[in-house]
């Protein structure tokens, strides 16, 4: 049966059972008679806010009627976008992924259509519909693959961020795949597309790609800055960057001064951080740059007590915990940097512990984005200091909050697909196996079964 007919003949049961004429059944559904007649006959369109009302007054739920409606109203004739619009829109709000599809499938046939695609795209990943805009950019990028254009990199840039989410091994190939097309970006939104791309691989803990795009970003932003003499801007950018160009430039030195403390190279990582730490040849004085002047002094701050700490010295120890008191966003992050410092040089930091027990169960509970610092940042943190913790009690005896804490860590490992973290939490669990209760062995079996089921 054709779809148009399922909905003439639905409408057509409906009016009969009930008794109700076109001019009636116009009434109720608050549609004009005339209208509903040329439907019935199959002489007038239907719009989807029409379709909506009939589909609510024939009982239905919203949507239901979608599929037909494209196949019949869209597929039968050039389709308008005013009226491929809203149903986007709704397709949208009720996940009919499938119905989007079937629409940009019969769209992109027409090139005319990209620049309206693109502006639905755009509201869809504004709005937080991902899963949507993801399907509206790949389509758009399909048409355009051979102009090399910038709205090609455009939609490959969002495709890469809506595609960030809990699975680390879907954000590594997607970053993968983003890093041919950062270049083609306008100039503005390359510094802010490069943060998000090392920011990945920073979650990842991939190094070598956090080096080669923080320097990328830090030379781009050195130009917008004027640090670069030797290269000037000729005209007024018409974009600019989310935060100001010196951002960029001394977070690429955060970057930098991280890839040498996972490296143990804290001298080297100390350099980095003394660099970014100093700011004075920046002379804006309005609000949103002393507020990063201000973040960035006091990240220098920490990360020297960390580095130092990290190095062996410590007598820094206080004076760190007094900097993290007033800091709360950075508790956790001082706390695996504390946990694993004791691990390295095999000192007692049961009383910091302690002092921040209710924190510390506060932030395992709560995986968010806090400043700069992304959602799978911080859940590779949270993953980080609960192997460090389980070591740490493991490492004292405390077998049984120790095989908890890496029993979690190896959940949310597994939970985000984060290999590396897997692997450690194995080897871990392989060291300790011997003090290690029949109740914790079979979780931890059961784990790595699911971890190798889903390989």
């Amino acid at each position: 049966m054709e779809p148009t007919t399922t909905i003439r003949t639905e409408l057509g049961n409906f009016m009969k059972q009930n008794g109700l004429n076109i001019t009636q059944f116009g009434l109720v559904a608050d549609i004009n008679p005339g209208t509903i007649s040329g439907i019935v006959t199959g002489n007038r369109a239907l719009s989807v806010h029409q379709l909506d009302r009939i589909t609510a007054t024939l009982g239905h739920s919203k949507g239901h009627f979608y599929k037909n409606y494209i196949e019949d109203f869209l597929s039968a004739t050039t389709p308008n976008i005013r009226r491929v619009r809203p149903l986007l829109y709704h397709c949208a709000e009720l996940d009919m992924l499938d119905c989007i599809e079937q629409v940009v499938s019969l769209l992109m046939e027409k090139l005319a259509y990209g620049d309206a695609l693109f502006t639905i795209a755009e509201g869809f990943f504004q709005q937080g519909k991902f899963a949507a805009s993801i399907i509206l950019y790949e389509s758009i990028a399909v048409g355009e693959k051979k102009q090399h254009s910038e709205r090609l990199a455009l939609c490959q840039y969002r495709i890469f961020m809506a595609k960030q989410g809990d699975d680390q091994e879907i954000n590594y190939q997607a970053a993968i795949h983003f890093e041919d097309y950062v270049e083609r970006l306008d100039d503005a939104d390359q510094l802010d597309a490069l943060k998000d791309l090392v920011n990945t691989y920073r979650s990842l803990r991939k190094w070598g790609k956090v080096n080669i795009f923080a320097k990328i970003m830090g030379d781009k932003a050195a130009i917008q800055c004027g640090i670069n003499q030797q290269v000037k801007l000729k005209r007024r950018k018409k974009k600019n960057p989310v935060n100001p160009p010196f951002v960029y430039w001394a977070y690429s030195y955060l970057l930098h001064a991280g890839v040498c403390e996972a490296q143990k190279d804290y001298n080297q990582a100390l350099k980095y951080t003394y660099t970014y730490a100093d700011l004075s040849w920046v002379k804006e004085t309005d609000e949103q740059t002393l507020l990063w002047k201000g973040r960035f002094t006091e990240w220098a701050q920490a990360n020297t007590y960390v580095n130092k700490l990290l190095a062996g010295d410590i007598s820094v120890l206080p004076d760190y915990l007094t900097y993290v008191t007033s800091k709360k966003n950075e508790v956790l992050t001082a706390l695996v940097n504390i946990i694993e410092a004791a691990n390295q040089y095999d000192f007692n930091v049961d009383d910091v512990l302690k002092r921040f027990e209710t924190e510390i169960q506060s932030l395992v509970k709560q995986q968010k984005s806090v400043g700069v610092y992304t959602q799978q940042f911080m859940s590779e943190r949270i993953a980080h200091f609960l192997q460090e913790l389980a070591n740490y009690n493991l490492r004292r005896g405390k077998n049984q909050e120790g095989f908890k804490h890496l029993i979690n860590s190896l959940e949310l490992s597994s939970a985000t697909n984060n290999r590396p973290y897997i692997i450690e939490c194995v080897k871990l669990v392989e060291h300790y196996r011997k003090n290690a209760s029949s109740n914790i062995i079979t979780s931890y079996q059961t784990l790595i079964n699911e971890v190798r089921d889903e390989e």
